[in-house]
């Protein structure tokens, strides 16, 4: 199907590679227009270009408040709305079990993964309400529904990603806002590239011997693919999706187990 997204102006946060960039791939696909967001103003302009005339980058760190509210406003002044935000960037550091861990780690993951994706659900539902009409897609994950040693930091923030869907769908509700979560598996990623050393060490293993063992855990027995987190995102943001709020969608290949 084509166009499921014709006319919408849509914001993706992180959209300049990984997940971000194929969700804001796969919607320019489909007819919107999209914004892209990212800390690296040379890398996020190239990847715009690259995408056509229907993407824009807007630099933004996610950490930073200000920053959040500036992207939002700027989207909308250039977009005359907004009626998607995909609220994707996030990261990882490293492999700690939490006995291990220092202040600086959890604070840091906890406002990139989980208060950023407040501050920016905040604004963009003021948006929203006003026009009656919109939709926030939360890139949660697999570790939002379940645990794995060494990544309490992470899951805390994933777990948190999905209460604050739950909530921000009853309060979109009434005005015509959806409120959802992807709940990705295992996708090779440049986030996976740059932090699964440690997880590997730790287990005694290589790279290779980790992506494989993490692989089948999935019923499917390999990694997820870009396109099909994109796939499930679109469809969350087009009509079709309009009856699904306040839910924890899986694309794990059937790694967890709700």
């Amino acid at each position: 199907m084509k166009n499921l997204l014709k006319d919408r102006v849509a914001l993706v946060t992180g959209g300049s590679r990984g997940i971000g960039r194929a969700i804001a791939e796969a919607f320019i696909a489909e007819g919107a227009k999209v914004f892209i967001s990212g800390r690296d103003e040379k890398v996020g302009e190239q990847v715009a270009q690259d995408l056509g005339k229907q993407c824009h980058f807007i630099a933004c760190d996610v950490t930073d408040g200000k920053s959040i509210n500036a992207m939002v406003d700027s989207a909308v002044k250039q977009g005359g709305r907004l009626d998607i935000l995909v609220n994707n960037a996030g990261g990882v550091w490293g492999f700690a079990p939490a006995s291990q861990m220092d202040d600086e780690t959890w604070d840091n993951i906890i406002a990139l993964n989980l208060t950023s994706v407040f501050k920016a659900s905040r604004a963009a539902m003021r948006v929203m309400e006003k026009q009656n009409y919109g939709r926030i897609i939360n890139i949660s994950s697999v570790e939002g529904k379940q645990g794995k040693v060494g990544f309490s930091h992470y899951s805390a923030t994933k777990h948190g990603v999905i209460g604050l869907t739950k909530c921000m769908s009853k309060e979109g509700g009434p005005y015509g806002v959806t409120v959802n979560a992807v709940c990705p598996g295992l996708v090779i990623t440049d986030l996976i590239r740059d932090n699964a050393g440690s997880a590997a060490e730790a287990a005694g293993m290589d790279y290779d011997e980790l992506i494989d063992a993490y692989a089948k855990q999935a019923a499917i027995g390999r990694p997820i693919k870009l396109e099909e987190v994109a796939a499930i995102t679109v469809m969350l943001a087009s009509e079709l999706g309009g009856g699904v709020s306040g839910a924890p969608i899986s694309v794990d290949g059937g790694t967890a187990s709700y």
